[in-house]
């Protein structure tokens, strides 16, 4: 190992070690005020693509904008990853890439927001599939009438209306 590789190695071990004898826990009082600050105004992913995506003076999303369709449904996936309740197949022996890596789920617990649990639910219910065949289905683009009952339908609007309810917009 290199030089430099095992300073960083030293260092994480001093910093745990300082940490243990500071007595420092995982308790939410011993938190940073900024820290409990950012947790009371966190939006969600999709909530800030949203934002990102509002016409300044007009105050609404193109109605004609597939991209936010499509990247929406992409936040959805991400916020469930992030929030640990989806994950990617591990890539086995082929070392498959990650575009070709199918979703599972980790742990099938509701979220409290209901765009996310509505998407985790068809997740769970349907075979793994990859993220682009997730993303067309929770978009409705699809030509099997089999699989439309997967869209999430207004999802900008149900989005919004979360803004507007917890006094962000």
């Amino acid at each position: 190992m290199t030089e430099t590789g095992e300073a960083v190695i030293v260092r994480r071990n001093v910093a745990k070690e300082n940490s243990n004898q500071l007595g420092t826990s995982n308790d939410p009082e011993n938190e940073p005020e900024s820290e409990t600050e950012s947790k009371e105004i966190r939006l969600t992913l999709m909530e800030e693509v949203l934002l990102l995506g509002l016409k300044d003076r007009e105050g609404y999303l193109s109605f004609w904008n597939d991209n936010v369709c499509y990247g929406l449904r992409g936040c959805i996936l991400v916020e469930l990853g992030l929030r640990n309740r989806i994950g990617l197949e591990p890539c086995g022996m082929r070392r498959k890439n990650v575009s070709s890596r199918n979703i599972v789920v980790k742990k099938y617990v509701p979220t409290g927001d209901s765009l996310l649990d509505e998407a985790l639910k068809h997740i769970n219910e349907r075979k793994p599939l990859n993220t682009e065949t997730w993303i067309n289905y929770l978009s409705g683009e699809t030509w099997n009438p089999v699989n439309l009952p997967l869209q999430l339908r207004n999802v900008r609007e149900r989005i919004a209306k979360n803004l507007v309810e917890n006094a962000f917009v």
